[in-house]
């Protein structure tokens, strides 16, 4: 722990470097590839819709014994009142299987269903319940939660625009928002969860949480870019890159600290309890949490990056610190060169010196060891002697 402590610390004071900004091409790829699957799961095999959304009855038999081939059994005792129904079986907790089929408008047939399954898993008439479900309010609910997320996204970039006083940290978290977004739901098609009331819940609550850590980073990276347009020894690339590891460690407790909780809730969920409301929505939730932090770090910082260094100031402020960092490569280099000429005093001292070279990343030493941007690297002034007393 002292140890990964350590190295947040270094991290944040600029003694280590973890050079992510410039390196952004690579992280495109890994998003691009990501959202290839995504599409392919969405397009290709496509969402597991629940019972909330296309309608259809739901039977759940109770005090369950015996769960020996249970989905066969269920389907079988369906073919018996409607042969050829489409019909989905899941184990809910202990002793509950839950049967989903179409819509029977009947209460005979509903009747006769009921009574089907209570023969074939020898429980009694009382221990099976039914719930019909119409198409109307799976409707109401995706048009509300569609409703909801272009509402959220437009207040979302009003307030970031005129929080950082630039749209492009608008353009870079939406970005990020709908990567998110679509690796999550593409997950889901992949995987074949099923999509209820309480996906969409989290799939609304995730949009939150990746949008908190993209905040936290882009402020960082604005106090880090009003320094370094002040004294012109950094890029915005530089800065930017400089923030993001400034908030690493932060961003993974950050995360690990609320994906512990949702795992176990996930893990009661699953093996516990069943199918339900409580396992989909922390499905939801660790999936894009997870996603979240990826893209805070990876795509929102390098894709600001990308749209800032495009403008007129930030190409005038890379030219300025180039300009300073290859003055103080010079300077170095020159001190490190008088020292270690033959008969000159301080050898070992000039020859230990930090020497400062530019890199996409910060300021480094010949040894590769990033330097703090504002450590000092020239000569240090030397003290003045203190004048001879008059005898």
């Amino acid at each position: 722990m002292r140890s990964f402590s350590q190295f947040g610390n270094d991290l944040y004071t600029g003694k280590r470097s973890i050079d992510i900004v410039s390196r952004q091409k690579t992280w495109y790829v890994v998003s691009l590839v990501l959202l290839v699957l995504a599409a392919a799961g969405l397009f290709g095999r496509g969402l597991n819709i629940g019972l909330e959304f296309r309608g259809g009855s739901e039977y759940q038999v109770a005090a369950v014994s015996n769960f020996t081939n249970f989905e066969a059994r269920a389907k079988a005792a369906l073919g018996t009142v409607n042969p050829g129904s489409n019909v989905v079986v899941t184990r809910i907790g202990t002793n509950t299987v839950r049967v989903q089929t179409e819509n029977f408008q009947s209460t005979t047939v509903t009747a006769k269903v009921k009574s089907a399954l209570a023969s074939q898993f020898n429980v009694g008439a009382n221990s099976v319940s039914a719930n019909t479900i119409g198409p109307s309010w799976g409707a109401s609910v995706s048009q509300q939660a569609i409703t909801a997320l272009i509402w959220f996204l437009i207040l979302v970039s009003l307030v970031l625009a005129a929080y950082f006083r630039t749209w492009k940290m608008s353009i870079a978290a939406l970005i990020a928002l709908a990567h998110d977004l679509v690796i999550t739901v593409g997950i889901y098609a992949l995987a074949g969860f099923e999509v209820t009331s309480a996906t969409v819940i989290g799939f609304l609550t995730i949009l939150g949480y990746s949008l908190y850590d993209t905040v936290v980073v882009f402020d960082k990276v604005r106090e880090n870019t009003q320094d370094a347009i002040g004294n012109g020894r950094q890029t915005f690339s530089q800065a930017a890159n400089q923030a993001v590891n400034q908030t690493l460690v932060r961003s993974i407790n950050t995360s690990v600290v609320a994906l512990l909780p949702v795992a176990s809730i996930l893990g009661i969920g699953y093996f516990l309890l069943g199918p339900g409301t409580l396992l989909d929505l922390s499905l939801a939730l660790f999936v894009g949490i997870a996603v979240g932090t990826y893209s805070s770090i990876f795509i929102a910082t390098p894709v600001l990056a990308d749209l800032r260094e495009r403008e007129p100031a930030m190409k005038e402020l890379k030219k300025r610190a180039l300009r300073y960092q290859a003055a103080q490569t010079r300077n170095a280099s020159a001190v490190a060169s008088e020292g270690d000429q033959p008969g000159q005093a301080g050898t070992a001292e000039a020859g230990n010196r930090d020497v400062v070279h530019a890199s996409s990343s910060g300021v480094t030493s010949a040894t590769g060891r990033p330097l703090h941007p504002y450590v000092q690297t020239g000569p240090r002034n030397q003290p003045k002697r203190p004048p001879k007393s008059k005898r």
